[in-house]
């Protein structure tokens, strides 16, 4: 250990010196930048696409327009319906779907329940 006197601005101090060997390595300091902080963005707004008839080119049936489970259905067998009144809700891909009348009617005959899964194209109501 050595000792020396250091004259900083004017000031003197007195400091000890270590010698390090060969095999130790000396502290390095390095500096720390702070990181900037970090603002939370409000998420999208997710947009909802209209409902269509999922008619499949039959004019008094419903079919599913993607695979999925029936979470609801919204109506029952002889019911009036006006057009594009929900019928049922249809989740697929984690978001839900409204199958919607295609035109004003009566149902005639409801092809699935609420929990079931249904595959594209499969009956889901026929209209009278």
């Amino acid at each position: 250990m050595r000792r020396f006197r250091v004259n900083v601005d004017g000031q003197f101090f007195e400091v000890e010196v270590e010698e390090i060997t060969a095999d130790a390595a000396a502290p390095v300091k390095t500096a720390v930048n702070p990181a900037s902080p970090v603002t939370a963005s409000a998420a999208p707004k997710q947009e909802v696409a209209p409902s269509k008839p999922a008619t499949n080119g039959n004019s008094n049936g419903i079919y599913a327009p993607m695979p999925g489970n029936i979470l609801s259905v919204k109506v029952k067998e002889g019911e009036q319906v006006k057009a594009g009144q929900v019928l049922m809700v249809l989740e697929a891909m984690k978001m839900e779907n409204e199958i919607v009348a295609p035109k004003d009617g009566v149902i005639d005959k409801i092809y699935t329940a609420a929990g079931q899964s249904v595959s594209t194209n499969d009956p889901l109501i026929a209209m009278a």
